[in-house]
């Protein structure tokens, strides 16, 4: 059996087992989407990159140690430890104080005030935190192609190779993710804008 014909949760298991190659199969076939989605969360390529990294350095630590639980795909699985270590990332930040050395003091830094800023990116969290566990709601087909759309900004005909549908089921999954996500917000009166 070729590498590139076998299944991810026949790499993982070739991975657990031992089979670095196998692993490097898995790397190369979903880096581009997973990398892209950890991309439009953090805008900032170097910030990506390490994101990705510990990304990969988590799902190798999580396969070694036979704690990998097949339930979903591997690619939502990844998307979901990539999407965990961004939130950590952030959280990180804003625990993290300024602190400027007394020689390099700036009275007019001072002045200016930020609250604004940090309320409006507060609120931009929450907006994101409800619309992700929106996204919960849907069924896995239409979650799925969601995601692809929007994080990985595929096209349908790719969405389609990659979950082995027609393009015409692809659009309809997009179409029916869409109806429900505004069934659900409207049932619930959910705000999602700042205005």
């Amino acid at each position: 059996m070729l590498y590139t014909d076998a299944q991810d949760a026949q790499l993982v298991r070739m991975y657990g087992g031992g089979d670095e190659k196998a692993l490097e199969t898995l790397i190369r076939r979903h880096k581009d989407r997973l990398f892209m989605f950890i991309l439009s969360k953090v805008r900032d390529r170097e910030l990506a990159e390490d994101v990705f990294q510990d990304t990969f350095l988590k799902i190798i630590n999580t396969i070694r140690t036979s704690r990998y639980n097949e339930e979903g795909k591997f690619i939502q699985w990844a998307m979901r430890i990539a999407h965990n270590l961004v939130i950590d990332h952030f959280r990180r930040e804003k625990k993290q104080r300024k602190v400027t050395p007394l020689g390099e003091y700036d009275f007019m830094a001072n002045i200016k005030d930020d609250s604004l800023t940090i309320e409006a990116k507060i609120i931009k969290e929450q907006i994101e935190s409800k619309a992700i566990s929106l996204l919960e709601l849907l069924p896995a087909e239409q979650r799925e192609v969601l995601e692809m759309r929007i994080y990985a900004d595929l096209s349908f005909k790719d969405i389609a190779e990659q979950t082995g549908v027609s393009i015409n089921t692809a659009l309809g999954r997009m179409r029916y993710a869409l109806i429900n996500l505004r069934k659900v917000i409207a049932e619930n009166n959910i705000i999602l804008s700042q205005k």
